[in-house]
C-alpha cells in the first residue's frame, strides 16, 4: 500500500510536469530534487534544515560538499548531487553559447555571445563574472548573486575570489535588467567603480561591465563610461 509520503513526491512531481517550476517555494524546489537523492520518506524536513542553514536555495546549491554533509540527513550521495547540481547547470549554459571554439573576448559581440544564455529566461537579476586569460580568452564563467548588483550579497570580496579562483588576467561583470531599462544606473556606476578598484589591487583588469535587456545588451566599455570611472 502506497505511503503517505509517496502520494506527496507524486503530487509534486505532476505538479511540476503540469507547471514547471513557476512559482514553486525553493523549499520545494529542493524537495523535488532530494526526491531523487533519497529515495525513500518524508524529505520536507531535511530541505528545510539546507534553506535554514545556508540561507536559500542558491545558498545550499553552492555550498562545499564538506558544509553539505554537516547537515543531519545529509549523506555523500545528496551532498554531491546538489553540489553537481551548478556545474552541470554551468556546462549546459555554456553548450548553449554561440562563442566559437577559441574565440576570444576581444569585442562586445563575443561578450554577448558568451553570456546572453546565461539570462536566457531570468526573471530576477543575476549576476555573472567571466574570467578570462591575457589574450581574453574565457577561462570560466561564475554566478556571484541573484537580486540586485547593488546589494550586500555583490561583495567585492566574492568578485575577487572568483577572479583569482579561475586565474584570470582580466574579467567582465555581467547582470541584467528585468525592469526592461538597460541604461545603467548610477548605482551600476558606482558599484563598478569599486569593483575595478579591488580588481586592480590584485592585477585584475575589468575589462567591461555590460547589462542585458532581453535581446539587448550594453557596454559600459564601448559607451565610454568605464574609462571615465
Amino acid at each position: 500500500m502506497p505511503s503517505i509520503h509517496s502520494g506527496h513526491r507524486q503530487r509534486m512531481k505532476q505538479e511540476y510536469l503540469s507547471r514547471g517550476l513557476e512559482g514553486m517555494p525553493e523549499h520545494k524546489v529542493l524537495e523535488l530534487l532530494l526526491f531523487y537523492a533519497i529515495p525513500q520518506g518524508d524529505v520536507n524536513g531535511l530541505a528545510h534544515a539546507l534553506m535554514e542553514r545556508f540561507g536559500s536555495l542558491s545558498g545550499v546549491l553552492d555550498a562545499p560538499v564538506a558544509e553539505l554533509r554537516k547537515v543531519p540527513g545529509v549523506g555523500e550521495h545528496t551532498a554531491i548531487l546538489l553540489n553537481l547540481v551548478p556545474a552541470l547547470g554551468g556546462r549546459y549554459l555554456a553548450s548553449r553559447s554561440s562563442l566559437e571554439p577559441d574565440e576570444l573576448l576581444r569585442t562586445s559581440g563575443a561578450v554577448r555571445r558568451a553570456l546572453a544564455p546565461y539570462f536566457f529566461g531570468a526573471r530576477e537579476e543575476l549576476v555573472f563574472l567571466a574570467g578570462m586569460d591575457a589574450k581574453l580568452k574565457l577561462l570560466g564563467v561564475r554566478r556571484i548573486s541573484e537580486g540586485t548588483v547593488n546589494t550586500i550579497a555583490l561583495t567585492g570580496r566574492r568578485v575577487v575570489e572568483h577572479a583569482l579562483s579561475l586565474n584570470a588576467s582580466a574579467v567582465v561583470l555581467a547582470h541584467n535588467h528585468p525592469s526592461g531599462i538597460a541604461v545603467p544606473s548610477a548605482e551600476d556606476k558606482a558599484t563598478t567603480a569599486h569593483l575595478k578598484k579591488l580588481l586592480a589591487g590584485v592585477d585584475v583588469e575589468l575589462r567591461d561591465h555590460v547589462i542585458f535587456v532581453d535581446d539587448d545588451m550594453v557596454s559600459m566599455r564601448d559607451s565610454g563610461l568605464l574609462e571615465q570611472l
